[in-house]
């Protein structure tokens, strides 16, 4: 494992009885970089970020979370791990205030309550305090989620579609939440379908299709290096060829369930 990666996870693969969801999956997530994994429905991404946060074993390959084998040692890799799935959700009927102490606790962190009403001053939510978790907005239950996958200070963070369904001053805020995590330093490996998302936040992106990775770069790489592409070139239709033609021309036109 090289010293600059967070994350290195080499031959992963993942079935369901005989699907084969996930085929020799390798990539790396350095320090202070934020790497996205997109592809269509059913390609795969969920699956392989399932096996990085250990909510289910390979077949074969191997995972390494700062330098902890996820799969023999698990316990050692999930500390340095922060979560942040697309359906999180917390216990609704607790106060936001409650819901920042129960997983401060959960993850050993001690905070006083002027500390996590600072927390919630960052996040421009002090005013909601002590409104229960289940009254807060699509948005603002994200960034309470993107707080408490974070409130450890892990060095890895999973995200799972984290922008889905939020309007763009809400995406935009929470893109400046997972740029300040990588500025930190610390790495970020999210999935998401919004190719502006892509494009706006990560460092490289990996496009995964039918269990395996068929492109790593830049995002401005992928785009210059297929922007000749005659595949390419006939799905664009903005005249200007952008990373969503670059990946329908290499995942296909066909809508996946």
């Amino acid at each position: 494992m090289k010293e600059d990666n967070i994350l290195t996870v080499e031959g992963l693969s993942v079935s369901y009885g005989s699907f084969n969801a996930v085929q020799q999956v390798s990539f790396e997530v350095r320090k202070g970089e934020i790497f996205g994994l997109l592809g269509p429905n059913g390609a795969g991404k969920t699956s392989t970020l399932s096996a990085v946060e250990g909510l289910l074993k390979p077949q074969a390959g191997t995972i390494l979370v700062d330098g902890h084998d996820a799969i023999l040692k698990p316990l050692h890799a999930r500390a340095s791990l922060g979560v942040q799935l697309q359906s999180t959700s917390f216990q609704p009927e607790l106060y936001v205030i409650e819901v920042l102490q129960l997983y401060a606790g959960v993850y050993g962190v001690f905070a006083t309550k002027e500390q996590l009403m600072g927390i919630l001053r960052d996040i421009n939510l002090a005013d909601s305090a002590m409104k229960k978790y289940g009254e807060l907005s699509g948005g603002q239950q994200q960034r309470v989620s993107l707080v408490i996958a974070t409130i450890h200070n892990p060095k890895l963070v999973l995200l799972d579609e984290p922008t889905t369904g939020l309007d763009p001053q809400s995406r935009r805020q929470l893109w400046e939440r997972i740029e300040a995590i990588r500025e930190r330093g610390h790495a970020v490996l999210l999935t998401t379908h919004s190719m502006e998302e892509a494009e706006a936040v990560c460092d490289r992106i990996a496009i995964i299709d039918h269990g395996k990775i068929i492109a790593i770069d830049t995002p401005q790489n992928m785009i210059d290096k297929h922007r000749n592409a005659p595949e390419v070139i006939a799905v664009s239709r903005r005249g200007k060829i952008t990373l969503e033609d670059v990946f329908i021309a290499l995942t296909g036109k066909d809508v996946r369930e």
